[in-house]
């Protein structure tokens, strides 16, 4: 299993960004696939998590009505669209996969199996 970011870079506060989550091994659509992010010194925590099989999909209330996810099978991508940018955003964002293909409640990192090696997010104000 691979997961690969991108397009995460420098960009001013109210900007937007999108980051990609390409991945790979694995059937699409039969793991749940999180955005995490972590900045220094904090915890690692989820921005926003998506199950294909019961299509729900969580936000942190953080970024609800800023951050969309959303996902082509086709290219076995799954994207993080952020507007509406903070300082506060910047971080390190990594998304990953969770093999039960669930998402429940708040979900938290142990919960997510395989991992990408993360994308710097830096807004400035």
């Amino acid at each position: 299993v691979q997961l690969v970011e991108s397009g995460g870079g420098l960009v001013q506060a109210g900007g937007s960004l999108r980051l990609s989550c390409r991945t790979s091994g694995f059937t699409f659509g039969d793991y749940a696939i999180g955005w995490f992010r972590q900045a220094p010194g904090k915890e690692r925590e989820a921005v926003s998590c998506i199950s294909f099989i019961d299509n729900n999909i969580y936000y942190a209330d953080s970024v609800k009505g800023r951050f969309t996810i959303s996902s082509d099978f086709a290219k076995s991508t799954v994207y993080l669209q952020m507007g509406s940018l903070k300082p506060e955003d910047t971080a390190v964002y990594y998304c990953a996969a969770d093999v039960t293909g669930m998402v429940a409640g708040i979900p938290g990192p142990l919960e997510y199996d395989h991992w990408g090696q993360g994308t710097q997010v830096t807004v400035s104000s």
